[in-house]
C-alpha cells in the first residue's frame, strides 16, 4: 500500500476501527492541528504512548506504538477560548514507517494503511461473546433512552468477529499494552478468541 504523511495525536488509550473517542484539546500544538483538520475536512492518527506523557514536558521522551488508527472528526465545538471538544470515529488502522517530532511538539509520521479486517462470521464456540455484547447494548439502550448516547454506534455488526472483538477491547478493563496488541492483530478471529479468553478470566461468562 502507498504511504502518506499524517499528524499524530499520541494518547494513553487505543482507538479501534469504528470506535468512538471524545477529546478535549487545549495544547497549542493540537489546537492548531485540529483546527486545520476541521477546516480541510482531513484526518489525523491516534497512536498509543508506550512511554511518555500526553501533555508535553521538557524532560522525558515519547515512545509511540507502531500501529495506530485514523481518527475522523464527527462533531466539534469551542466551549471557550483555547479549548476544542471533538468526537472522533475510528477509521482504518495504519502502521508507522517513520516519525518525527516537530519543533513545536507535534508528531508527524509517514504511514501505510493496514488492510481492513475481513468479515468473518462468528463461530459457535465464540457466540457467547456476541450474545453478551448484544445483551449489554440492549441494557444500555434501555438505560439511556431513545436518542441517548451509547459507547458504540450502529450498525451493530454482531455476527462480525472483528466488530465484536473491537467493541469488547474498548470496554474491558485491560492494560494498554494488551489493547495495543489486540489492535495490531491482523486476524479478527484470533482477536475474538483472545477477547473471549479475557471474558472468561474476568469471570464475566460465568453468569451467562
Amino acid at each position: 500500500m502507498p504511504s502518506r504523511s499524517i499528524p499524530l495525536f499520541p494518547l494513553k488509550t487505543v482507538l479501534f476501527p469504528d470506535g468512538l473517542l471524545p477529546l478535549q484539546v487545549f495544547e497549542v500544538r493540537y489546537l492548531d492541528m485540529i483546527g486545520k483538520c476541521i477546516a480541510n475536512q482531513s484526518e489525523f492518527g491516534i497512536v498509543s504512548l508506550a512511554e511518555g506523557s500526553e501533555v508535553r514536558k521538557l524532560e522525558g521522551r515519547d515512545v509511540l506504538a507502531p500501529v495506530g488508527t485514523i481518527a475522523k472528526i464527527d462533531e466539534w465545538g469551542k466551549p471557550q477560548p483555547g479549548l476544542i471538544r471533538i468526537n472522533c470515529i475510528g477509521g482504518v488502522r495504519f502502521r508507522i514507517l517513520s516519525s518525527e517530532q516537530l519543533k513545536h511538539g507535534l508528531w508527524m509520521a509517514d504511514v501505510e494503511d493496514v488492510e481492513d479486517d475481513h468479515n468473518i462470521s462468528i463461530p459457535q464456540e465464540l457466540q457467547i461473546a456476541s450474545d453478551m455484547l448484544q445483551s449489554l447494548i440492549t441494557s444500555l439502550q434501555k438505560k439511556v433512552g431513545e436518542g441517548g448516547e451509547l459507547p458504540m454506534r450502529p450498525p451493530f455488526r454482531l455476527n462480525d468477529c472483528g466488530w465484536v472483538a473491537n467493541r469488547w477491547c474498548e470496554l474491558l478493563p485491560i492494560p494498554l499494552t494488551e489493547k495495543q496488541h489486540l489492535l495490531a492483530l491482523d486476524n479478527p478471529l484470533l482477536r475474538l478468541e483472545l477477547v473471549q479468553d479475557l471474558l472468561d478470566q474476568l469471570g464475566l461468562t460465568e453468569s451467562v
